[in-house]
């Protein structure tokens, strides 16, 4: 898995907002990357639910939020459609996306691990942690990429 200070890896995958580069949001802000095992699961909603209902503190900081796994376009739509997710769900036909950042699989499932990445806008990640990480921690780590007055 990546780690802090390393340089995030560019990708340009369909999303349930259209074709994400991410080359088109280094730079310009904070990037939250949230790889998650699958649509539709009880973790996961819950996961994705926690973003959606803090959009307001993400917007503090200009944050671009991102849920990235394999499902398919159509089951993403679906999922976030259900759910009122109005982030891009990314999908990672073929797992290239997980494996440049090095995020692994479970325990020989199908499923990958759910990981949560900040990309800060110099293009290095500044946030590296497995598991569903609480909406606080998350917001503290952003909050640190702020310049200090």
């Amino acid at each position: 898995m990546l780690t802090i200070g390393s340089t995030a890896p560019l990708f340009e995958a369909n999303s349930t907002q259209g074709i994400i580069k991410l080359s088109d949001y280094v730079g310009k802000q904070p990037i939250v990357l949230i790889f998650y095992p699958m649509d539709e699961t009880p973790g996961c909603t819950k996961q994705l639910c926690a973003v959606r209902d803090s959009r307001s503190l993400y917007a503090r900081y200009n944050a671009l939020v991102m849920g990235v796994n394999p499902s398919t376009l159509e089951h993403h739509q679906q999922f976030a459609e259900r759910q009122g997710y109005d982030f891009p769900l990314i999908v990672d036909a073929g797992g290239e996306i997980r494996k440049a950042f090095g995020v692994g699989k479970l325990l020989g499932l199908f499923a990958q691990q759910r990981v949560v990445f900040i990309i800060g806008q110099d293009g290095r990640i500044v946030f590296a942690e497995k598991g569903n990480r609480p909406t606080e921690e998350i917001l503290e780590a952003l909050q640190a990429l702020q310049p200090h007055a």
